[in-house]
């Protein structure tokens, strides 16, 4: 269902839909998704709005859409990410059809570096709520290190529940609807989380910050990501602007 009183837009509550949907094993085995006109119906908005939302995950290579024929699921190409997710890893890969889990998790409170506290504007002697993830197949072994870091104004603790996807649990359980983040991407040597990756020192791994702001343009969470070079693909999406 659509809540029309809810802050987080239409066209994003029509996503969240249709990915939900794109991951059920009908649609996943080849079955069309429905048209355009009766999502409209069904869900009670415009099919502008549908558009928006269809657009965006065909963006993103999710859907293939054929004039006259309809939309189904793209074939899986592998583990990529882009610049435009706002869902957790996790989410992003059960989308895709692949499925990750916590190797690893450790959730603590520390001492924030000067960059962290900057970002959130925090007093040197105050503690942050610290998630660390080590994520990958069962069978395939670890394929990305996070570390996140909370705003203390959220009331993020140790007792939620870090198994689940993190962004939907911010926005249900704390109402924190993530609208925009600011990246630095990078190639670094694996270091001392080559043991955690099962890499050596040296192997090159991609490395990820980013900086997470709500609705309000307030920080949310400073984020990095190590992830292993040969099993993933950070890819971009580059549209040219008007007047270019």
């Amino acid at each position: 269902m659509i809540d029309h009183k809810s802050k987080l837009p239409l066209h994003v509550q029509v996503e969240e839909h249709l990915r939900q949907l794109i991951g059920e094993d009908k649609f996943k085995k080849g079955a069309f998704l429905p048209k355009e006109v009766e999502l409209a119906n069904r869900l009670g908005v415009s099919r502008n709005t549908i558009r928006q939302a269809t657009n965006k995950l065909e963006n993103e290579g999710l859907i293939v859409r054929k004039k006259g024929v309809g939309t189904k699921v793209a074939e899986p190409k592998g583990l990529m990410t882009g610049l435009d997710h706002w869902y957790s890893f996790t989410k992003e890969m059960q989308d895709k059809g692949i499925r990750v889990t916590n190797l690893q998790l450790k959730v603590e409170w520390v001492i924030a570096n000067e960059v962290i506290r900057n970002f959130f504007h925090s007093a040197p002697d105050k503690k942050i709520l610290k998630l660390s993830k080590l994520k990958g197949e069962a069978s395939g072994g670890p394929i990305v290190y996070f570390e996140s870091y909370f705003h203390p104004r959220i009331g993020v603790s140790e007792e939620d529940d870090f198994d689940r996807p993190l962004y939907p649990m911010l926005e249900e359980k704390y109402g924190v609807v993530v609208h925009r983040s600011y990246e630095n991407i990078s190639a670094r040597a694996a270091g001392a989380l080559g043991r955690k990756l099962k890499v050596e020192a040296g192997f090159p791994v991609l490395y990820r910050e980013r900086f997470v702001y709500d609705v309000g343009d307030r920080p949310v969470e400073y984020n990095i990501g190590c992830y292993r070079s040969d099993r993933f693909t950070y890819s971009i999406d580059i549209k040219k602007g008007k007047g270019i």
